[in-house]
């Protein structure tokens, strides 16, 4: 583990230094990316204001790795940060994540303004690297090839004060494909219960009433303690938590999606109607040649079961589209098991190529035009199916945590936004009286768009919380201190179903 020294270099008595951090890619790097924060806050960095865009003393990459053009991605922001830094002596940039595990030296070398390169194993080294960049005046590159320390041994600076991740697992054992994460992140290793439930109740203690269980592959949590029902044990016991009103995880695989999981969901009271499945393909035949060890009549066997169990779930998917090899009779495949699922909504990607995989080598390559032809067809069934299944919700009844800055017109339609049990987001009329983020109200949906909801008339019912609670206490802290208070990172907590165009996210799990 690495040492409270390590992590705390001292800082130059002239005054704090400002950071500012970007992030690509899947939940887990948002999650270390709060790490590296509460690293960089402990050992007395502030953040730099909203909007920095490269002035502040340190800029840290949290890469990904799993998209074609990754690398030319940071190496363009790299380049446009090089005069800046050429013209601010003191300044450092550093690069971690998964690219960063990936490439190596490669990023010194092109990039030889870069100060500091770190892995996914250890994150918790970023401080003591810089600053032996700084004394050293020469780049420190420093890949640890088995993980550190777990994550959730670090400092964090979460995003949210009323919703937080919960690390169950890192790593991956599965062989997927078109997949690099095994590589990069190692294989599966699990915390232990106890340690998580005490995060859980320490967070809950703080004011925050949703967690959100995160894991590579979250639902095979217990293959590396040796219990087959180590998750839905896990659910179980969240649901035991006083103060704990919702619960989510992230993401699960079908392989290891189990009738005890299943029975877990529908039975503990703060475990959440919603259920993100990645399908990929239809097609048992691209299935096969992804490597993923279910078929689509195992696949849909799991969707009618959940509905059965828990009739108003919403279940979201990932797709990818053009996988090679992939036959217009395979594309027709995932059309049926997109017509039959019915999903609220899904992630849907175009095939790019992750170097390092064995698709990347496969023959058979879709062409562009075929692929985006193809894609553009599935976004136009989801987003229809999407409308269907989200006007169902029209005259329901729901309560909604208030979320903070999820309605981007919020402002000047004089309404504020929320999260349904189900995840789906509402907008609903702003209330005469104060509600803070964290918040619950309850309101009537009246009205359905493909992506959202709308609540028009007045709120039912305001219910002040704890969560609230800490939410004003934490943007009062946060008054209070000299920099700003925002970074460039996606929101906290239960992940936010995108348009099925939007295409983000590594799709890989």
């Amino acid at each position: 583990m690495t040492s409270s020294s390590d992590r705390s270099p001292a800082v130059d008595v002239q005054g704090p230094k400002s950071y500012e951090i970007r992030t690509y890619g899947c939940q887990m790097n948002v999650h270390d990316s709060e790490r590296l924060a509460g690293l960089l806050e402990e050992a007395g960095y502030v953040r730099a204001p909203e909007g920095a865009d490269g002035d502040a003393d340190v800029v840290v990459f949290n890469t990904c790795a799993v998209r074609e053009n990754a690398d030319n991605r940071l190496y363009g922001n790299l380049g446009h940060l090089a005069p800046q830094k050429a013209k601010r002596p003191g300044m450092q940039i550093a690069v971690g994540g998964c690219l960063a595990q990936k490439d190596r030296d490669t990023i010194v070398k092109r990039a030889p303004w870069v100060d500091v390169v770190f892995g996914t194993h250890n994150i918790g080294k970023l401080p003591v690297l810089l600053e032996r960049a700084r004394v050293q005046q020469e780049a420190q590159v420093e890949i640890a090839e088995s993980l550190e320390a777990f994550p959730s041994t670090l400092p964090t600076r979460r995003e949210s004060a009323y919703a937080a991740w919960v690390s169950i697992s890192v790593g991956c054992n599965n062989t997927c494909t078109f997949c690099i994460v095994p590589a990069l992140r190692g294989k599966e290793k699990d915390r232990r219960p106890g340690d998580i439930l005490a995060e859980v109740e320490a967070l809950v203690a703080e004011g925050v009433s949703e967690i959100t269980l995160l894991g590579q592959n979250v639902n095979a949590y217990g293959s590396d303690i040796g219990d087959r029902e180590a998750f839905s044990k896990l659910l179980r016991a969240c649901g035991n938590i006083d103060g704990l009103e919702r619960v989510r995880f992230t993401s699960p695989h079908p392989r290891d999606f189990t009738d005890d999981v299943i029975a877990a969901m529908a039975e503990t009271p703060n475990a959440m109607p919603q259920l993100h499945m990645p399908l990929q393909s239809g097609s048992d035949t691209v299935l096969k040649a992804m490597r993923r060890s279910y078929r689509q009549e195992r696949y849909l066997g799991i969707i009618e079961k959940v509905r059965a169990a828990i009739p108003h779930a919403a279940i979201t998917t990932d797709i990818i589209v053009g996988f090679p090899g992939e036959t217009e009779e395979d594309f027709e495949q995932t059309l049926h098991v997109v017509r039959e699922a019915r999903f609220a909504q899904a992630f849907t990607f175009q095939y790019s190529k992750r170097p390092g995989t064995p698709a990347a080598e496969m023959a058979d390559q879709i062409p562009k035009e075929v692929v985006q032809a193809r894609y553009e067809r599935l976004v136009a069934l989801q987003e229809e199916i999407s409308w269907e299944e989200n006007k169902k919700q029209v005259g329901r009844t729901l309560e909604l945590m208030v979320a903070e800055g999820e309605g981007r017109k919020d402002g000047t339609t004089h309404r504020l936004s929320g999260r349904a049990p189900d995840n789906r987001l509402v907008h609903f009329t702003k209330p005469e009286q104060d509600v803070r983020p964290g918040d619950v109200v309850t309101v009537e949906v009246t009205y359905a768009a493909p992506h959202h909801l709308l609540a028009e008339g007045p709120v039912l019912d305001v219910r002040r919380t704890r969560a609230g609670d800490a939410w004003e206490k934490r943007n009062a802290a946060e008054a209070a201190k000299p920099a700003g208070v925002m970074l460039g990172l996606p929101k906290v907590g239960a992940p936010e179903p995108l348009p099925a165009a939007a295409g983000s996210g590594c799709g890989c799990d």
